[in-house]
């Protein structure tokens, strides 16, 4: 079974680079899609890509390690990132939080057991205006208290 689902993805991954190309520039494109259709960039993706872009595996670990949208572990279905700037901090960004850690039943850094969410800190979110401020996937809410953060979340789940 194992053997099938590696001979799928090499298949997925030769399609990526006959549609970005062979060469270095064509990685993070490669790298994205991988990340976008399983939630993770595998060892053995890593060890694919590398082969058929003819560079050194560490260079493809060095750009999934870079980018803190590129994962080498799977994540839950929803990623929930919450804006850990000083000005959120200002905003009341720790009640928010809590109210998020509670609700999930994890804490930031992990990923709930049914695999639905992952929850994580984001260096900037560019809202400071409007913070405290959390992305879910591609949407971003703001203006955050406890109680909205959690309907938000109720929503998802």
């Amino acid at each position: 079974m194992l053997v099938l689902e590696k001979n799928a993805l090499t298949a997925e991954i030769e399609i990526l680079v006959e549609k970005y190309g062979n060469d270095r520039s064509a990685l993070l494109s490669i790298l994205q899609e991988i990340q976008k259709n399983h939630n993770h960039v595998s060892d053995f993706a890593q060890q694919e890509i590398a082969r058929l872009l003819d560079i050194h595996p560490v260079e493809v670990f060095s750009v999934i390690s870079f980018y803190a949208f590129l994962n080498t572990k799977p994540k839950g279905r929803n990623i929930v990132r919450l804006c850990q700037t000083i000005t959120c901090d200002l905003m009341g960004k720790e009640a928010v939080a809590k109210a998020i850690e509670r609700e999930l039943g994890i804490e930031f850094g992990d990923t709930t057991k049914d695999k639905k969410c992952t929850l994580e800190y984001a260096n900037c979110l560019g809202m400071c205006d409007q913070g405290p401020a959390m992305i879910v996937n591609d949407k971003v809410y703001s203006h955050l208290t406890p109680e909205k953060a959690v309907e938000i979340l109720n929503e998802i789940k």
